[in-house]
C-alpha cells in the first residue's frame, strides 16, 4: 500500500513539475525571432557606441578607445622624451605640445564623425541569414575557422558585423573622418593643419645642429621626417573604437538581457 502511495506521490510530483516547466520555460524560438533579436541587439550596440563616442571626450577621454599618434610619430615622441637633452630642446621649441595637439584634434575629428555611424551600421545588418543567426546566437562567428572548436565567442554578433561592414564602412566613413580632420577644431586650425605643424616642427627639430650632436652622442636614430597618412590611420582607429563599444554592449545583453525592456531580447538571449 505504501509503495502504491509513494508511486502516486512521485507521479503527482512529476506532473506538477512538468506543468511548472511548461509555464515558466520559454517556448522554442522561431527563426524569425532569432534574427529579430540579433538585429535588435546589434542596433542597440551600434546606437550606444555611436552616442557614447560622439560626445566631447567620447574618444579622447576613454583610454580604451582613445586614438593615439601614428606609430612612427609615437615612437619618435618616446625616443625624444626618453633623452633629457632632446626633451629639453623639444619643450623649448614646442614639439611635445604639437604632439599632444595632434592627439586632441584627431580624437575630436573621430568624435565628430561618430555622429554619422549609426545609420551605416543599421543598414549593414539587414541581410543576416538564418544560418548566420543561429551560429551567432550560440557564440559562433559565421565562416570562422573556430566554428567547430567549441569556444563560445561573446562578441560573435559584433565580429559578424565587422566582417560584413569593415571595408564598405571604411569607404563610407573615411570621407567623414577626412572632412572632420579639415574642420576647425582647436583655435583656428584643423587636425590636418596641426599635423602639418607637427611634421614641420619635427623636421626642423631633427635638422638642428644641437639635436644632431645629441643624437650622435646618445646613439638614438630618429627618422629624418614624419609622413604618415593621418586620415587613414585615424579612420582605422576610430572604427576599431566603435566595434569595441558595440562588442561591450553585446556582452552586456548576453549577460543579462532582462536589463532591457524589450521582450525580443528576453526571448532570444534569455533562452540561452
Amino acid at each position: 500500500m505504501r509503495k502504491i502511495i509513494s508511486s502516486i506521490s512521485i507521479i503527482a510530483l512529476l506532473l506538477t513539475s512538468c506543468e511548472w516547466l511548461d509555464e515558466n520555460l520559454p517556448a522554442a524560438l522561431s527563426e524569425e525571432e532569432v534574427i529579430e533579436g540579433l538585429k535588435t541587439a546589434l542596433e542597440i550596440g551600434a546606437d550606444s557606441a555611436s552616442s557614447s563616442l560622439s560626445v566631447l571626450n567620447g574618444y579622447y577621454g576613454d583610454a580604451l578607445v582613445k586614438i593615439p599618434l601614428p606609430q612612427e610619430a609615437e615612437s619618435v615622441r618616446n625616443m625624444i622624451n626618453g633623452n633629457s637633452t632632446l626633451a629639453s630642446i623639444s619643450d623649448l621649441v614646442g614639439l611635445d605640445d604639437a604632439f599632444e595637439n595632434v592627439i586632441v584634434a584627431v580624437n575630436r575629428a573621430a568624435e565628430d564623425a561618430a555622429r554619422e555611424a549609426t545609420p551605416i551600421f543599421v543598414d549593414a545588418i539587414t541581410d543576416m541569414t538564418i544560418s548566420d543567426g543561429w551560429d551567432i546566437l550560440n557564440g559562433v562567428v559565421p565562416a570562422s575557422s573556430f566554428k567547430n572548436s567549441g569556444d563560445f565567442d561573446s562578441t560573435a554578433a559584433t565580429q559578424y558585423l565587422m566582417n560584413q561592414t569593415y571595408n564598405p564602412l571604411t569607404n563610407l566613413y573615411a570621407p567623414k573622418i577626412n572632412a572632420s580632420l579639415d574642420k576647425t577644431l582647436i583655435g583656428d586650425k584643423s587636425a590636418v593643419d596641426i599635423w602639418r605643424d607637427l611634421t614641420g616642427t619635427y623636421n626642423n627639430f631633427v635638422g638642428r645642429t644641437d639635436v644632431t650632436i645629441a643624437l650622435t652622442l646618445s646613439g638614438i636614430d630618429l627618422p629624418s621626417n614624419i609622413n604618415d597618412d593621418l586620415g587613414e590611420f585615424s579612420t582605422q582607429k576610430a572604427l576599431d573604437g566603435i566595434y569595441y563599444k558595440v562588442g561591450e554592449e553585446e556582452k552586456k545583453i548576453r549577460r543579462n538581457p532582462f536589463e532591457w525592456a524589450l521582450d525580443i531580447l528576453h526571448r532570444v538571449f534569455g533562452n540561452l
